[in-house]
This record gives structure tokens, sequence and C-alpha cells, in this order.
């Protein structure tokens, strides 16, 4: 994938305020605002166009993930008021506005991206989806949908820059399936943890944050003192994200998480701090730090 320049400018000074997001030759544009700030964003005329725009905020039921709602109308700051006063949308602190500096986006082309955002966000898996029903996909003339095609494949290269990764996918893949002795495949590295008490997990490396993937065994009842990662491991299993199958004596991962971290992926499967960089281990046998390591050799042969 070629390179692209997010320019950010923060409206406040502050990161946390108002913040704007371009990127060169795209027309669309993103408005991020805490809901503290709402007043003063929605004011703004790029807030009164037609777009799409995301409630974001955390999900009273999974605390250890994010609740997102995705509408879209034909004057966005109308459509954000409305939610603004709705109890049952009290879970969100940051809303996301998203239009067109050329103002060529219409009713359809919008109604269509909210439908695609909301299924990319579901096959994602990282954020609770507020939306009652999803939105069915509205159709459009072959020139448009690959021109929306192109704008939300910006608009998912500019929302992680902003912070929010719910349209970032897990690519998960089938727990058990025989891997290749490739030690990165597409950009992802793949990855396995195996313990003395047989535990079994997978996960892929992408861009510092370790998946853990569906099916990935954990220590129900490990009996260390030291896990700094405890709380976490509570909170995933307390939400669900973690679930112990009956007969079984290891817990799993029925969904796909995201750890920032190996060490939090390793500590949270084995239940005790652990390096994670040493852990987890690739196909061809070197651990995560040697793979890493290795990756620097090779830069500093290029380099001289």
């Amino acid at each position: 994938m070629a390179g692209r320049s997010v320019k950010l400018f923060f409206v406040d000074g502050d990161a946390g305020g108002i913040v704007t997001a371009e990127v060169m030759n795209w027309t669309g544009h993103v408005l991020v605002a805490p809901r503290s700030k709402l007043g003063s964003a929605l004011q703004r005329e790029e807030a009164e166009r037609t777009g799409i725009y995301i409630l974001i905020g955390e999900d009273p039921e999974k605390p250890s993930r994010n609740r997102i709602y995705v509408g879209e109308g034909d004057n966005v700051s109308k459509r954000i008021k409305m939610h603004a006063k709705d109890e049952d949308k009290e879970f969100w602190t940051r809303a996301v506005i998203i239009t067109s500096k050329d103002m060529n986006l219409t009713k359809a082309h919008v109604r269509y991206l909210e439908g695609e955002v909301v299924r990319a966000a579901r096959i994602a898996g990282r954020a609770s989806i507020a939306n009652g029903n999803e939105p069915s996909v509205k159709a459009l003339p072959e020139a448009d949908i690959s021109d929306m095609a192109v704008f939300q494949d910006n608009l998912e290269a500019v929302l992680p820059a902003l912070g929010f990764d719910f349209l970032r996918p897990t690519k998960s893949k089938p727990i058990g399936e025989e891997q290749e002795a490739q030690p990165q495949k597409n950009g992802l590295v793949e990855l396995t943890l195996r313990h003395r008490s047989g535990l079994r997990a997978h996960a892929l490396e992408a861009n510092g944050e370790i998946i853990v993937q569906t099916g990935s065994q954990v220590q129900a009842d490990p009996d260390y003192s030291m896990n700094q990662y405890s709380d976490l491991r509570d909170q995933l299993i307390k939400d669900g994200t973690i679930q112990q199958p009956s007969g079984n004596k290891f817990m799993v991962f029925v969904e796909d998480y995201a750890f920032k971290s190996p060490s939090a992926a390793a500590a949270v499967i084995i239940g005790r701090n652990a390096n994670g960089r040493r852990n987890w281990r690739l196909p061809n046998g070197q651990s995560l730090k040697e793979w890493q390591d290795a990756q620097l050799s090779i830069t500093n042969t290029q380099i001289s």
C-alpha cells in the first residue's frame, strides 16, 4: 500500500479537543469533538453538511471495548443534537463527523457509506455496535460505488491516526489450522504461545498489536501471585470475551481480542507476569524477540 500523509489540525491547540483530519488528494473531511465541546463543534460549517457520523464511547456492558453508533444525515449537526438528548445513547463521549470538502456527497452516498462502515465495524469486531438494525446497503451506480470504496479506504486510514481502531480488522483464522513455516505473511506475523500445562494460544502481530484469536486457550485457575494485568484478565472474563466451556480444563477466547503488547496478552493467558516477546513464537520456532531483533539486523545490513 502506498504511503499517505494525514494532516491533523488541533482547533483548540489541544489533541483532546476539537480536531480536524484530511488526506492529500482526498475530498473527505473528518471532524472529531469530545461531548463537552460538542456545542462549538456543531457550529462549524462542515457539521451542517451531508455526511455520516460515529458516536463513540465505552461499552457499559463490556468496559474492555468501545461501543459505537453510526448514522447519516443531510445535516449532520441536527442529527447529533437529537442523539445528544436521547437517554438510550448515554454511552458516547466523542463524535466523529465525516463529510466532503467539495460537498459532492449526496444522501444516496452517505446512506451507502453508513451501511458499509457498520458492516466493516462488525467484521473488525473491535467495538460493540449500538445500531439496532444494520443499515441496508443502498444501490448506487457502478462509478459511485468505486468512488465510495476509495472514500472509505481513506477514512479507514485516517481514523487510527485519530485514535480510533474500530474499523481495523483482526483478521481471524481457524485455530488449529496448520501454519506454513513463514515468519510473515501479508504484513502479519503469526504467533503461538504454549504452556507446560498444555494450553495453546494463537495470535497475529499487526502494527504492534497482538491480536489473540478466537479459540485460544487460557489458564483457568492460575496460582501465581504476581500479574500486573490481572485487572484486565478479570474484566475480559467478566464481559464474556474469555469463557469457561463445560468440561474443558482451560478457558477460551470466544472472540478475537487485540492487546497493546505481547506481554499483556501472555500475562492474561498464563495468569502471571510474562515476557511476551519470549513467550510468543513464530511457526519457524523463533521467539518474537528473536524475530524482531533479526529485523534490526536486516535494516543495519541495508544501511551499510
